[in-house]
This record gives C-alpha cells, sequence and structure tokens, in this order.
C-alpha cells in the first residue's frame, strides 16, 4: 500500500518542477515589468539581476513553508492517506489553471491559486469524513481563522497597492516632473538612499522573521534576527545616510544615473520578495506532502487511512538544498520560457505613457466611469487656484520630458515610475512575508503599477476606457481563479478519493498532457509573431519610397488573403466543412487586427516622415482605409458563413453554390491581376481590371434579383437565403474597396516615380 503514497511523493516533485516553470512564467511580469518597461538596462542585465534576487529569495522563504502544511486546514484531524491526496489534487490543479493562464498571456496569482486549491481539496475531504458520521462538521477540519486572515489579505492588498502606488508617484511627480535629470544631480542623493533605505528596512528588518537565517547565533546567545531587532534604528540611520552620501559622489564624479541604480536595485529588492513570499505557492506542497510521508514511514506498520498527521503542525525546517534547486529552476524558466514574455507584454500594455494600439476594447462600465472622472477633475479644478493648476499641469506634462526616443527605443514609462512600482511594491510584499501572510505579488505589483499609471496621466482620454476595461478583465480573471481553483481542486480531490488509484493515474495523465500539449504540441504565438514580416517603417526618419515599399507589400498581401479566404470560404460553404470555415474566418479575423494596429500607428509614421515626403502621407492614410474596409468585408463574409455551418442549419442549395462559385472566379481573376499590376508597377491593364468588377458587379445583381424571385416561390430557405443575399452584399463593398485599393497603389507608385504609365 505504501508504494502508491512514493508514487505519489514523486509525482508531487515532478509537478512541483512543472509548476516553477509555470508559476515563474506566470509571475515574472511581478518582477521585471517596471526594469523592462523603462529600459533601465538591457535585457540580459536585468535578467542577470533578478535572477540574483530569485536564488537569494529563495534560500530565504523556509517560513513560508508553513502555509501549506497547517494555514488553511488542521492536518491533525487528518489521516495520512487523506492528506497525501490533498496534496495531489492541489499540484494538479495547480499545473493545469496557471498554464491556461500563461497561454492567453493574462497573469494571474499563484497565491491565490494555491490558497483555494488547498481550500477546495480540504472541503472535499472533509465532507466524505462528515458524510462517513465522523460526528463533526466541515468547519472543524478548516482552519477558518487563518484561512480567512489570508484571504482577507490578499483581497485588502488590491486597495492598498493601488492608492499607495497612486498616492506616492502623485507626489514623486510632482517633485521631479518628467525633466528631472537637473533635479536628481540636486536631490536624486536623498531620493536613492530613500528608496533603498525603505527597501532595506522591511527586506532586511521586516522580514527578517520568515527568512531561514532569522535564527543564525551572532555571538552571547543573541540570535540574528533579535540582533536586527535591537539594532533597527541604526541600520535604518545609517544606511539612509551612507546610502545618501554614496550616491551623490557618485553623481558628482562619476555621473552615476541614480535613477537606473534604483530600478535595478528595486528588481533584485522585488525578485527577491517574489521568490521568499511566492516559493510556497510552487514548493510548499510537495514538501508537506514529502514531509508526511517521512512521517509516516517513520512508524512501521501504520495504518495510512488510521495514521493522523499531527506531526505537521509542528515546526518543520526546510532543507536548505531544496530551496537552492527551486531558485535555480525559476532563474532557468526566466531565461527559457517565451510565456512570461506574453504576460510581461499585458502589464506592460496597460501601463505605457503613450497611446497606440490597445489590446482591450471598451465597455459601457469603463465609459462611464471615465465621463464621472473627467467631469469630477472639472469641478475640483475650479477650486484649486489658477496657479497652482498650472504649476501641476507643467508638472504632468509628459511631452516636457527631456529624453528623446525613436519608436523602437521608447520606453513604456520613465524610471522615475518604474522605481516607485518597484519600492512600493517591495515594501508591501516583504511587510507580508514578515507577518506569513502569502500576499499575493500578482496583486500587489500589478495594482501598483496601475495606481501609478493612473497618478502619472498614462490614461489619458484617449487610452483611458481601454486601460480601465484590461484592468477589470484582469480583476474578473482573479475572481475567476479563485473559483476555478476551489471547484477543480474540490472534483480531483472528492474523485481520488471516492475511486482511489484507477482515478490518481487518470488525473496524472491529465495533467502531463495539458503540460506537454501547452509546451511542446502547440504552436508558440510568440514564435509565429517573431517569423512574420517586419514592417519596412521603423526608420527614425522616412521617405516616399519607404512609404511606397510597405503599401505595396501590403496591397499584395491583402489580395493574397483575399483569394484564400474567399475560395476557401465558398467551398467550406458548400461541402460543410466546420474547421475550414472557421480557419478562414480566423485568417479574416487576424489579417483585421492587423491593418487595425498599422492604422493606430498612422501618427507615428507621419511624424517621422520627411518634410519633403508628406504628399505620400495621403496615399498611406487612403491605402490603410481601404484595406481596413477589405478588412471589416472579409470578416463579414466568413463569419455568418462559418455560423451558419456551426449552427448546423440546411446547407446551401446548388443554385448558391453555382451563383458563389462564378463570383470566386471572379474575385480570383481580380486579385491576380491586380497583383501582377501592383508588382509590376505597371497599370496599363487598369481598364480590364475595372471591366472584372463591372461584370462582378452585374453577375452579383442578377443573382440577387434571381433568389429573390426563388425566395417568392418558396424554392428557397429563409436561412440559406438570407447568407446568401449577405454574402453578396458584403461583396460588393469588396469589389468596390479592392479596386480604390490598387488606384491608391498606381497613384502612389507614380509619386514615387516608378510608374510611368496608366
Amino acid at each position: 500500500m505504501g508504494s502508491i503514497f512514493l508514487i505519489i511523493v514523486g509525482v508531487l516533485f515532478v509537478l512541483a518542477i512543472s509548476d516553477l516553470i509555470v508559476g515563474v512564467s506566470n509571475d515574472a511580469v511581478n518582477f521585471l515589468n517596471s526594469a523592462i518597461g523603462s529600459k533601465a538596462a538591457s535585457f540580459k542585465v536585468i535578467m542577470l539581476v533578478a535572477a540574483a534576487g530569485v536564488v537569494v529569495g529563495a534560500t530565504f522563504s523556509s517560513g513560508m513553508m508553513e502555509v501549506a502544511r497547517k494555514g488553511i486546514f488542521h492536518p491533525d484531524m487528518f489521516f495520512f492517506s487523506e492528506i497525501m491526496i490533498i496534496f495531489f489534487a492541489v499540484m494538479i490543479t495547480d499545473v493545469i489553471l496557471l498554464d491556461t493562464f500563461n497561454t492567453l498571456g493574462m497573469p494571474t496569482s499563484t497565491t491565490v491559486s494555491i490558497v483555494f486549491e488547498l481550500l477546495g481539496a480540504a472541503v472535499a475531504i472533509s465532507l466524505l469524513k462528515v458524510m462517513n458520521d465522523s460526528g463533526l462538521s466541515v468547519a472543524d477540519y478548516i482552519n477558518s481563522s487563518k484561512a480567512l486572515a489570508i484571504i482577507s489579505g490578499i483581497l485588502l492588498s488590491v486597495v492598498v497597492a493601488f492608492l499607495s502606488g497612486a498616492i506616492i508617484q502623485y507626489l514623486s511627480r510632482l517633485i521631479f516632473s518628467f525633466r528631472f535629470k537637473k533635479k536628481m544631480k540636486l536631490y536624486g542623493a536623498i531620493w536613492g538612499g530613500l528608496s533603498i533605505t525603505a527597501i532595506t528596512y522591511f527586506i532586511l528588518i521586516k522580514g527578517i522573521k520568515g527568512f531561514s537565517y532569522a535564527n543564525y547565533d551572532m555571538g552571547d546567545g543573541v540570535l540574528l534576527k533579535e540582533w536586527i531587532k535591537i539594532n533597527a534604528w541604526i541600520i535604518i540611520a545609517f544606511s539612509m545616510l551612507a546610502w545618501t552620501i554614496v550616491l551623490q559622489l557618485a553623481t558628482w564624479l562619476f555621473k552615476f544615473n541614480i535613477s537606473r541604480f534604483i530600478v535595478l536595485v528595486g528588481t533584485f529588492a522585488l525578485a527577491m520578495a517574489f521568490a521568499g513570499n511566492d516559493l510556497v505557492n510552487f514548493i510548499g506542497v510537495p514538501l508537506a506532502g514529502y514531509e508526511s510521508y517521512l512521517q509516516f514511514m517513520a512508524n512501521p506498520g501504520a495504518d495510512p487511512n488510521a495514521f493522523l498527521m499531527a506531526g505537521l503542525t509542528g515546526k518543520v525546517e526546510t532543507p536548505f538544498v531544496f530551496l537552492l534547486i527551486a531558485g535555480i529552476i525559476m532563474v532557468v524558466t526566466l531565461y527559457f520560457n517565451k510565456k512570461a514574455r506574453r504576460v510581461i507584454k499585458t502589464s506592460l500594455d496597460l501601463s505605457r505613457q503613450d497611446e497606440g494600439t490597445e489590446r482591450f476594447g471598451s465597455t459601457m462600465f469603463s465609459k462611464v466611469l471615465v465621463r464621472y472622472a473627467v467631469n469630477a477633475n472639472k469641478k475640483v479644478s475650479t477650486f484649486v487656484p489658477e496657479g497652482v493648476n498650472n504649476y501641476i499641469r507643467k508638472q504632468f506634462d509628459s511631452s516636457r520630458a527631456e529624453e528623446v526616443y525613436t519608436d523602437e527605443e521608447r520606453p513604456a514609462f520613465d524610471m522615475i515610475r518604474a522605481s516607485v512600482n518597484l519600492v512600493v511594491a517591495s515594501i508591501l510584499i516583504s511587510f507580508a512575508t514578515s507577518l506569513k501572510l502569502p500576499l499575493s505579488t500578482t496583486y500587489v505589483t500589478f495594482m501598483v503599477a496601475m495606481g501609478t499609471s493612473l497618478a502619472d496621466n498614462a490614461w489619458g482620454r484617449e487610452s483611458a476606457v481601454f486601460r480601465i476595461t484590461g484592468v477589470i478583465s484582469v480583476i474578473m480573471g482573479w475572481f475567476f481563479t479563485a473559483f476555478a481553483a476551489f471547484t477543480v481542486a474540490f472534483i480531483v480531490a472528492f474523485i481520488s478519493q471516492m475511486i482511489g488509484v484507477v482515478a490518481i493515474v487518470i488525473f496524472i495523465f491529465i495533467a502531463a498532457y495539458a503540460v506537454i500539449r501547452s509546451n511542446f504540441l502547440r504552436k508558440d504565438e510568440d514564435l509565429l509573431l517573431e517569423n512574420e514580416r517586419k514592417s519596412i517603417l521603423n526608420e527614425d526618419r522616412l521617405i516616399t519610397n519607404d512609404i511606397y515599399d510597405e503599401c505595396k507589400l501590403n496591397a499584395v498581401e491583402a489580395f493574397h488573403l483575399i483569394a484564400d479566404v474567399y475560395s476557401e470560404m465558398i467551398e467550406g460553404l458548400s461541402e460543410e466543412k466546420r474547421k475550414q470555415l472557421k480557419h478562414s474566418y480566423k485568417k479574416a479575423k487576424t489579417f483585421n487586427k492587423k491593418v487595425k494596429a498599422a492604422k493606430d500607428n498612422i501618427g507615428s509614421v507621419i511624424d517621422r516622415l520627411d518634410e519633403d515626403s508628406f504628399n505620400s502621407a495621403e496615399y498611406y492614410t487612403l491605402a490603410l482605409d481601404y484595406m481596413r474596409e477589405i478588412g471589416h468585408n472579409v470578416t463579414f463574409i466568413t463569419e455568418p458563413a462559418f455560423e451558419h455551418t456551426d449552427n448546423n442549419h440546411k446547407p446551401i442549395g446548388n443554385f448558391h453554390r453555382e451563383h458563389l462559385a462564378i463570383i470566386n472566379n471572379q474575385i480570383e481573376s481580380f486579385s491576380s491581376l491586380a497583383v501582377e499590376m501592383i508588382t509590376e508597377n505597371s497599370f496599363k491593364k487598369m481598364n480590364e481590371l475595372i471591366d472584372i468588377e463591372s461584370t462582378l458587379l452585374e453577375n452579383m445583381d442578377k443573382f440577387i434579383m434571381a433568389q429573390i424571385k426563388r425566395l417568392k416561390k418558396q424554392k428557397s430557405g429563409t436561412k440559406s437565403t438570407k447568407l446568401f443575399l449577405d454574402i453578396l452584399a458584403e461583396t460588393k463593398s469588396l469589389s468596390f474597396n479592392m479596386l480604390n485599393l490598387v488606384k491608391t497603389q498606381r497613384d502612389l507608385s507614380k509619386l514615387a516615380g516608378f510608374c510611368t504609365d496608366s
């Protein structure tokens, strides 16, 4: 019987490695987004600093491991077999859940996951015990007070982090503004000394209680944690004075960049705080399972269904080697896992200073909230003296920034905001660690970043509704995490306990398949993006030829897409090929999003145009407009076709197939000739192209009239008739936009001097 528990312990450690990889991919955003967003250093340097912080923090996290053993339930009320099922269910759920969120590119909380997984699994086993007449209620098995304190702390951290970030960023920007080079020379050393001292105080002094080195003997029987507590104010004063002097001297003598130094130190501190607080989320449960197994094996002949786990209620030191190995795995993951970058992108998109392509749409709630905020701001401004209002506006005017960047180099935000993000977040997390509360580092860092973004006027009128929608989407994802973690862990634990070994084996295979499919079988979207054609418009200065080359490539790509998608749609609709229709619809949506992103970025392109090339901006704008309309057209053609088949409606008849086939041939002829003309910069066949379009329009008018007659004679179904007429109506608009795109490319070709014929 003991062999199955040994297998479970082995599985727990294998899942722990997977969980470390998946968890760090998700949580890398916590300590990397500020340094990467501000471009404080090269990516390699940032990763090196973060890696050092992770390794140091991992070795300091021993005290947090108690949460997994006794923070959520009373282990002394469960038998060994039941405890192992709880830990098994938690790890299976955690790996699958976190991997799902990483794949979606959404930052979620590993802390919330582990807390609610432990709660869900423990409730499931407790419920079974109650059902077997244990004489107790489910509440008697759960450590309600501690669990409630943890959950309350997590929820409260959202509000505290947001307000702390917003207030401190507002004050910081009032002091330094966006032109902070001169002010950093004057009192930047004090700012740096204060920031680093704050980090030192909370990580070293407040956080020392949770570190594995806290009980180191300093001599005369005085422990390290006691020595630090006795000398706390001396350490703070010395740290503040020493750092201020050192930074000021470095600024005078070597023109030292204090703000960059603060960001890198903050990255180290936050990575250290993250590892110290969140490592329990990844290896706490496997280590608890391992300790349970050791205690059970230390009692030969014990019955796993009768051996109570009272040994877990005491203090158990985590072996240093486990902490070190975990830290190394986390560091390796940081360097090689691409999913981490996808999650980082979400956070940076919502906090960047400039406008651009927004990842999220708008909702009624965000619109109303912004409207009320704008009105409230106007009313408050009327009570503030005009001179004060002007000063505040001047301090928060990002256009006055001293640094000038190209689009390629532009950071998401400056190093003043990055340093506030890091200092505030590391202080909050370290303080929670000192209280042995597994605070959600994701919640804290994300909400601090959102608070500083709001205070820094990054959520301007142009982007506020989209950013708020994004924040709400992420927060809703957090609530879903809690619900999903509890539910899935409950189900896994309940079934495993009821069925036994067979269920355990099945769940192991499910988890293995999910991880393998995600990391090895599924196409990596980041890799696909890297392999896409990069825009030509990435130079500091642009001329007409650059615009022409970009429009030419985009137009050729558009006509190839039209021919492919239309043909694929007709075939899929005629033969009821649902997957093919879905594929064509996805291709249309992808093209639509790509053109939208290009159009959103049009301001940046025009800003970089050479003065002698301004005329080309008109054609570039027109080309994007027509391609945007083409994107809408192909989307509105493929979507109803897919939905018709997806809803299992009757297939279109021969009448529809024949007419759509004729239209498809003409679309292909038009696209082929258009590509030829654009590629060769020769538009002599323009009249031939116009004739194809005229014939296409005439045929569609004829087919529409024939369809109306068939409908009147009740020879055609309502659903298929509506679909057919919708496709023809949208194709009419498509043909108009296709012809105009060719004409625009012809005019641009003449402007660039590549075409002399008409």
